[in-house]
């Protein structure tokens, strides 16, 4: 039998990567929709945008969500999640209502997105990233 301590922390572990294996579904569902919509709606430059980012960060997202472990790849994430969904739910609404979410919303999203990325570089060079 293991011990309580591993037991919670698998937990902890698996409970805490499903909001990004959920993002990442949203991300992919959401990219192949955005594409298809590019496709037949003349070229939209914020459906394609959004079919880019989405496609491009749902398989990461969910390669840290099966794989990435310790705070590091936590926050890269995070920050990933986040970045991809503010940025694409903006150019969506720009898209149908004609304005953003709020003012700055798509490089508040981009800026998530790199920060995530460079979390990402930084559990690369890090002696002990997967540590608690």
């Amino acid at each position: 039998m293991e011990p309580m301590h591993n037991q919670s922390a698998g937990l902890r572990a698996e409970l805490g990567s499903r909001p990004v294996i959920v993002a990442a579904g949203l991300a992919g569902a959401v990219g192949v929709m955005a594409a298809a919509g590019a496709s037949h709606a003349g070229g939209s430059h914020n459906l394609s945008a959004i079919a880019m980012i989405c496609l491009a960060h749902g398989p990461a997202l969910l390669a840290l969500g099966l794989l990435g472990r310790g705070w590091v790849l936590g926050l890269a994430s995070a920050l990933l999640a986040f970045g991809t969904i503010l940025f694409a739910a903006d150019l969506a609404v720009r898209e149908w209502l004609g304005h953003g979410v709020f003012v700055g919303a798509a490089p508040l999203g981009g800026a998530g997105m790199i920060c995530g990325w460079f979390m990402v570089i930084a559990a690369g060079v890090m002696r002990r990233p997967f540590s608690k």
